[in-house]
């Protein structure tokens, strides 16, 4: 029985701030069309490619994603909450942010849905706020450092960093 609550306890941290993970309550929401049909929804589907709607919430990618132990939410949650119009409690979530885009949730999923196109999709959503204090300013790199960068780098960290 100890070894099963040292397990749990490891389980509930948080990789991302070093803290406990804080387990999200059950909420009551109230469903209505505007709310289901929402442009934060529409962003989302638009960036994947995929259909949302199509998710019935079975619970396969979650089961079989590799680092489900350190999610906040599930990847099945991540989808239903977006569908559901909660912008402010999908993307401060640490769930898309340590997908590792292994794509075992994609194979498992009964209607095709590529769910880590969806995580992606969900970092770009982030990564487009105008409001983020966290974008390069490139006039603030050291002297000689654009020029000793390998120009592979530079891309990869333009794509993921900037929008």
């Amino acid at each position: 029985m100890e070894e099963f609550v040292a397990e749990e306890k490891r389980a509930s941290y948080n990789f991302k701030t070093g803290e406990p993970l804080v387990r999200r309550k059950r909420m009551k929401i109230e469903l209505m069309r505007q709310k289901v049909h929402n442009e934060f929804t529409k962003k989302v589907e638009l960036i994947s490619g995929q259909n949302l709607f199509s998710c019935y919430q079975c619970g396969n990618c979650t089961a079989g994603c590799p680092v489900a132990f350190a999610l906040e939410i599930g990847p099945h949650e991540v989808i239903r909450y977006t569908l559901l119009g909660l912008e402010d409690e999908v993307l401060h979530v640490n769930t898309f942010w340590l997908c590792a885009s292994c794509l075992q949730c994609t194979s498992r999923c009964p209607k095709g849905i590529d769910i880590a196109r969806v995580m992606d999709a969900l970092r770009t959503v982030v990564l487009r706020k105008k409001d983020r204090k966290d974008h390069i300013q490139i006039p603030d790199f050291p002297e000689g450092f654009l020029e000793r960068l390998p120009q592979i780098a530079f891309v990869s960290g333009f794509r993921k960093f900037l929008s």
